[in-house]
């Protein structure tokens, strides 16, 4: 596994949304966009990621950024996990980890000692050119909203 490193050109996606819509990074243009990876939709720390960017997002927003959570989950489940948790963002399902090996973050993981392959939690700062600015990789679920907060108000 190799994530891209802040500086690379981000691939280009084209996904399904929670609403089965297509989504491209492209229809982002003019604004900055949080690509952030995550494991599986409804569990628990997931559950907490989304609920902070959730709370967040208007912050996220009034500094031209607009997030985007990419999982391998189905459409289906990006609905129900929308709908529980009134998210107010876009998710996309990437059933094939096609993007997220674009991204560097599909891998080899343990839990509970077994081991397979699966996404590891990072997060890209994409800015309005399509280049990475930022990769978050030190976080935890309930703080990753304020990391990324206070990487932009910084800037």
């Amino acid at each position: 596994m190799s994530p891209l490193e802040a500086g690379a050109s981000a691939p280009q996606f084209e996904l399904q949304d929670q609403n089965d819509n297509t989504v491209r990074l492209s229809d982002f243009e003019g604004k900055k966009v949080l690509v952030y990876f995550y494991p599986k939709a409804m569990t628990p720390g997931c559950t907490t990621q989304a609920q902070q960017l959730r709370d967040h997002h208007q912050a996220l927003a009034d500094l031209n950024t607009a997030v985007v959570g990419i999982s391998p989950d189905a459409v289906k489940r990006l609905t129900k996990f929308t709908e529980r948790d009134q998210l107010n963002f876009t998710l996309l399902s990437d059933e094939d980890h096609a993007i997220a090996d674009a991204f560097g973050v599909w891998g080899p993981k343990k839990f509970m000692g077994k081991e397979y392959d699966g996404i590891h939690r990072l997060s890209f700062l994409i800015n309005e050119q399509g280049i990475v600015e930022h990769r978050f990789d030190k976080f935890k679920t309930k703080d990753h909203h304020q990391v990324v907060l206070d990487y932009l108000q910084a800037q």
